[in-house]
C-alpha cells in the first residue's frame, strides 16, 4: 500500500507530538517548545494594554454609540438555553465571569496549562447543538459556515495522516460563556482549539469579534466525502489581485522580505510555531511598528481591493457589525499599511499584513506541522484578526461601559 500523503507531502513520524487529547503533556515536550508555550502563558497573564504600533495606545477610536450590531435578543436566548442545559458542575466550568483572566488564555496549537471551558466532544448532542446555536446567532451565515469548516478540517487532517485520532477531531474545541447573557450588560463567549480561536464580546448592542484566529492544514479536501470543500480562497485571491494592481515600485515598498523559504528568512519572520505571524498566541500587548506601503499611496482600484480584502475577514460577524467595522477601517484608510513577504511577482506562497489603528490582519502560508513540508505550502494557512489600541476582547468598550455605568450610579 502506498504511503499516505497530501499532494506529495507525507505526514511527519507518528506520535512525535506529546498530546493528551487537546493538551500538550508538559514533561514530554521538547525544551524549546516548552519555552515558547510558557512564554505564551506568561504574556497572557500580564496586565492588558493592547496591541500598538509604538507602545502608546491611541484613545478615542472606539465607541459604544450607535444601534445594535446583531440580533442581540436571539444571541441572549441561545446562550441562556445553552447554559440551562448544563449540569451544575458543567456550568461552573463552562461559565466564567466577564472579567475572568481566561479570556486571554488561548492558543491556536495546544496549551500546556489546564484549559478552561467545556469540550464539545464531551457534551451530549443536545448540549452541543445548543452551543452551536450560540455561534449561529452570533456570526453571519458565511462566518458560521467557515467556522464549522475549520472544525471539520481538523478531523479531515486526522484521517489524512491516520494519527492523533483522540486529538484531531471535529469536536475537539472548548466553549466558554463569560458573564450572564444580557441585552444591556456585557457578556460574551469563546471557542478555542486547534486552528480556531474566536472571541465574542457584546456590550449594549455593540460587538467585538477579536481576537479571531482561523487556520487549516490542509485548507482543501482533495478526496473523500468532503472533496472540494475549501477555505481561504477569497483571502488568497484578492490579496494576489491587490499585489498585481500595484506598480512595480509600490510592490517593492510593500515587500518587507522577498522569500518564503525557511532557510532565507530572518528570525523575526521565522517563529518556530507562528511563522511570519506576530499577533497570535500571547501577543495581546505586542508592539508592532507599521511596515510596508501606506494605502494613501494606492490608486482607487488598489484601495477598493484592500477594503474588499478586509471585508472577507470582518464578514465573520453579522451584516450590520461587519458594515460598521468596514466603515471604521475606511475612515482610517490613509493610515493603513499593507505588507508582504514572498516573491511579489510569483505569489504562490506568501504572507501579508493589513495594519491600521483599528484593525490588524495577518495571513500566512505556513510550513507543515502534521505534514512534513519544512517550507511554506499554499495548502496550510493561518489567519488572525486583531483590534489594536486596546479593544481586543472588547476591552475598551467594557472600560467605557463601566465608566458610564459607575458615573450614572454616582449621579443617581
Amino acid at each position: 500500500m502506498a504511503a499516505r500523503s497530501f499532494r506529495g507531502v507525507t505526514p511527519r513520524p507518528s506520535g512525535i507530538f506529546p498530546l493528551d487529547r487537546d493538551v500538550f503533556v508538559r514533561d514530554k515536550l521538547p525544551p524549546e517548545l516548552l519555552a515558547v508555550m510558557d512564554n505564551v502563558h506568561r504574556n497572557a497573564l500580564a496586565p492588558y494594554s493592547g496591541i500598538t504600533s509604538d507602545g502608546t495606545v491611541q484613545s478615542g477610536l472606539f465607541s459604544l454609540e450607535g444601534g445594535p450590531e446583531a440580533d442581540i435578543a436571539t444571541m441572549v436566548a441561545a446562550a441562556a438555553d445553552y447554559l440551562a442545559g448544563l449540569k451544575p458542575l458543567e456550568r461552573t466550568a463552562g461559565q466564567l465571569s466577564t472579567d475572568a483572566e481566561q479570556w486571554r488564555l488561548w492558543t491556536n496549537a495546544y496549551p500546556t496549562w489546564r484549559p478552561h471551558g467545556l469540550l464539545l466532544a464531551d457534551m451530549s448532542h443536545t448540549q452541543r447543538d445548543a452551543a452551536l446555536a450560540v455561534l449561529r446567532a452570533s456570526l453571519s451565515v458565511e462566518g458560521y459556515e467557515r467556522t464549522r469548516t475549520v472544525m471539520l478540517f481538523n478531523q479531515i487532517l486526522g484521517e489524512l495522516i491516520d494519527d492523533y485520532t483522540a486529538t484531531l477531531q471535529e469536536w475537539m474545541y472548548r466553549f466558554t460563556v463569560f458573564g450572564v447573557p444580557s441585552e444591556t450588560e456585557p457578556w460574551g463567549w469563546q471557542l478555542a482549539g486547534h486552528h480556531l480561536d474566536l472571541h465574542c464580546l457584546v456590550v449594549r448592542g455593540r460587538m467585538v469579534l477579536t481576537p479571531a484566529f482561523l487556520g487549516a492544514e490542509p485548507a482543501v479536501a482533495d478526496d473523500g466525502p468532503w472533496a472540494g470543500r475549501r477555505l481561504f480562497d477569497e483571502e488568497t485571491r484578492i490579496a494576489r489581485d491587490l499585489m498585481a494592481s500595484l506598480r512595480a515600485g509600490q510592490r517593492e515598498r510593500a515587500t518587507i522580505f522577498s522569500s518564503m523559504k525557511t532557510k532565507d528568512l530572518p528570525a523575526e519572520l521565522n517563529h518556530p510555531t507562528e511563522g511570519r505571524m506576530r499577533a497570535t498566541t500571547g501577543a495581546d500587548n505586542l508592539v508592532l511598528p507599521y511596515q510596508g506601503i501606506r494605502a494613501a499611496e494606492f490608486g482607487s482600484d488598489a484601495g477598493e481591493l484592500l477594503l474588499e480584502l478586509v471585508g472577507t475577514y470582518v464578514g465573520l460577524g453579522p451584516a450590520e457589525q461587519a458594515r460598521n467595522r468596514l466603515e471604521q477601517v475606511r475612515r482610517h484608510l490613509d493610515d493603513t499599511f499593507f505588507a508582504w513577504v514572498g516573491d511579489p511577482d510569483q505569489r504562490e506562497t506568501f504572507y501579508y499584513r493589513i495594519h491600521s489603528p483599528v484593525i490588524l490582519i495577518e495571513f500566512d502560508h505556513h510550513p507543515g506541522v502534521f505534514l512534513a513540508n519544512d517550507d511554506a505550502a499554499n495548502f496550510h494557512v493561518h489567519t488572525v484578526v486583531r483590534t489594536p489600541n486596546g479593544n481586543d476582547y472588547g476591552k475598551d468598550l467594557l472600560r467605557q461601559h463601566y465608566s458610564s455605568h459607575h458615573r450614572h450610579l454616582h449621579d443617581g
